[in-house]
């Protein structure tokens, strides 16, 4: 992507506005001293509020596939898990009804299970797996429509409880009659790490995993992953990549299938096509494919 597909501001104040975007959203920084600093960076404050609309995912962005796909059966509601209010979005191809295949289990990021996410399963859905998508915002009345209080909420949940649930998901999973006996998962952001931590907790019922950008585990907890992983980082996203270099290698020295890649120049949700800024479509499709490549080999 080009400089001048990015908008008018300069290369260097995009990127801080960017930078600045990402502190906001992810390390508690407070809407107006956000809103302050970035019309400093865009000259003022319609300037700030346009820039905004171009980095912040858009919740009514078009779906890469529509919802009411005819190569699809979808559903909301709940997930069956027993004991746990577990609601999510679920898709499965209609092709294979009838059939056992591997079912790929879709984190959502920071903002709960959004129309992007649901759009992401129905893409997993696509490719030939049982795609399931929680909203571990469940048990608090489910996802928002609000951005910032979903991610005020993500704030407030006890991770190691939504770890527990994933791991309770994946075995009701992987008992249902048409599956194959395999699980794979796959997360962004927020999702990403949590990949990373459900398997740790989860050894061998987990076959493969998928972190795009997701902020890493202590390495000391690599010994404890069976599960085939594959990790995608930003180039421009120093936060994350400050713990994805030390968790690759510590998961290479345990012994652990791991291949991790590093895509030059892009940002932070540099996936999320609903984020005009931040998406970059060459390095998302060149992920994408990895990513299908990888899954077909490890659940097929």
């Amino acid at each position: 992507m080009s400089e001048d597909d990015r908008g008018p501001l300069p290369g260097h104040r995009r990127e801080a506005a960017i930078k600045l975007y990402d502190r906001f959203t992810h390390e508690g920084m407070d809407r107006r001293s956000f809103m302050a600093e970035l019309s400093r960076i865009a000259g003022g404050t319609a300037a700030a509020n346009a820039l905004l609309l171009g980095i912040a995912a858009s919740p009514v962005a078009a779906a890469v596939v529509p919802e009411n796909d005819e190569r699809l059966i979808v559903r909301r509601g709940s997930l069956g898990v027993e004991g746990r209010t577990l609601n999510g979005y679920v898709a499965t191809p209609r092709a294979a009804t009838g059939k056992k295949i591997p079912a790929v289990i879709v984190i959502h990021e920071n903002r709960g299970l959004n129309r992007h996410i649901e759009d992401v399963t129905r893409r997993v859905a696509l490719a030939g797996y049982f795609a399931v998508a929680p909203d571990f915002l469940s048990e608090m009345g489910g996802t928002p429509a609000d951005e910032d209080k979903a991610r005020e909420m993500i704030g407030r949940l006890e991770l190691q409880g939504s770890v527990a649930d994933a791991v309770a998901l994946l075995d009701a999973t992987r008992k249902l009659d048409h599956s194959n006996g395999k699980v794979g998962a796959i997360g962004f952001c927020w999702g990403g790490a949590f990949v990373n931590r459900l398997a740790v907790a989860a050894g061998d019922k987990l076959d493969a995993g998928v972190a795009y950008y997701g902020p890493a585990p202590d390495p000391s907890e690599a010994e404890k992953v069976k599960a085939s992983m594959l990790l995608h980082y930003a180039g421009n996203d120093e936060r994350v990549n400050r713990t994805g270099g030390p968790w690759t290698e510590a998961l290479k020295r345990a012994g652990v299938d791991v291949t991790a890649h590093l895509y030059p120049g892009v940002e932070h949700a540099f996936n999320n096509d609903s984020s005009a800024a931040r998406y970059d479509k060459a390095a998302a499709d060149l992920a994408w494919k990895r990513t299908m490549d990888f899954l077909g080999r490890h659940l097929g």
